[in-house]
């Protein structure tokens, strides 16, 4: 039962990312780590501790940034690029398409302050677009995992995964509850098993949907809750398993409902098994200024949204 789900503290997945990259790099030599001026945000102060002479201080410059990581992996080096998620894709895409995607270049691009939780910030820096940036370019794996543990073990998993990475997560501070669990790139995580309806979600609302199910589950509805954290290659069989047996979906992420994980699961029911489908996303706009939860209830990425997402999709299911 949902009840039953362990929360073992509060920590933003930005540290989980922070810690994992030292021990990964505890563990191979050619790891290295680059940042564009944001080496504290990025939760890179033990690493440079450790590894003073395997960090690179890029400044201000993510393009270049980028460059360098790609013309480091020719020499063996496997360099975790680290800025803010907006200008880790929106301001280098380019540079990622052309020096990095296009000859498949062993770059992890570690993406933190990502979508509305970022908060104060506002819309200039809070990107909703970015899952669907990376998952549209060839050979790119995009992982967007749901809280520290997830986030540390995700870390890890990338620095032996060959190929180019875009690891997404955030600033804000967040309930862990994975810590029990193994993590597999492109294998999801199912939390509960139902039948009324599927509740896939990726990132920060994975808790909300945890939430959510809590609800409905009281309510007297049999809920299926998923992570997908890989939102590329995403685990087909998973959803299709759910799916044809709940027969509706919602889909849950802090990104827009326009090209992010709700259209990956689309495109996987489309082509085997059309169902009725609900989005939890923003609706084609862009942020502004505010608390992460005063965001995330404005724009309808909250508990109830998904609790009402459900049930609509329940509805038209019959």
């Amino acid at each position: 039962m949902l009840q039953q789900i362990e929360v073992t503290g509060q920590k933003d997945t930005r540290s989980g990312f922070g810690d994992g990259i030292v021990e990964a790099a505890r563990k191979n030599e050619n790891i290295v780590a680059l940042t564009a001026d944001l080496a504290g945000s990025l939760k890179l102060n033990q690493f440079i501790k450790e590894f003073p002479q395997r960090f690179f201080q890029c400044g201000i410059s993510e393009a270049n940034m980028m460059g360098v990581a790609a013309g480091m992996t020719i020499g063996g080096k496997i360099p975790f690029t680290t800025t803010f998620a907006n200008f880790s894709t929106g301001r280098v895409y380019d540079q990622i398409r052309q020096s990095i995607a296009y000859s498949g270049k062993n770059v992890k691009v570690c993406a933190s302050h990502a979508g509305l939780t970022l908060g104060e910030d506002g819309a200039t820096h809070q990107i909703l677009e970015d899952i669907g940036m990376m998952k549209m370019l060839p050979g790119m794996t995009v992982i967007v995992p749901c809280d520290y543990a997830q986030t540390k073990a995700a870390t890890l998993a990338v620095a032996d995964h060959i190929g180019p990475v875009y690891l997404r997560f955030g600033r804000p501070v967040w309930p862990i509850f994975t810590d029990k669990m193994d993590f597999k790139i492109g294998k999801a995580q199912i939390f509960e098993e139902g039948n009324d309806v599927s509740i896939f979600a990726c990132g920060h609302l994975v808790w909300k949907a945890i939430e959510a199910g809590k609800i409905l589950q009281a309510k007297g509805l049999s809920v299926e809750i998923i992570n997908i954290h890989t939102i590329k290659p995403i685990d087909a069989d998973a959803v299709l398993k759910s799916i044809t047996k709940t027969k509706c979906a919602v889909t849950a992420e802090e990104h827009n409902i326009i090209g992010g994980l709700g259209d990956s699961i689309a495109q996987v029911a489309a082509k085997n098994f059309p169902i009725p489908i609900e989005y939890v996303g923003t609706k084609d706009t862009f942020g502004e200024s505010g608390t992460p939860t005063q965001l995330l209830q404005k724009y309808g990425l909250d508990t109830p949204d998904i609790v009402n997402a459900a049930e609509k999709a329940i509805s038209r299911k019959k």
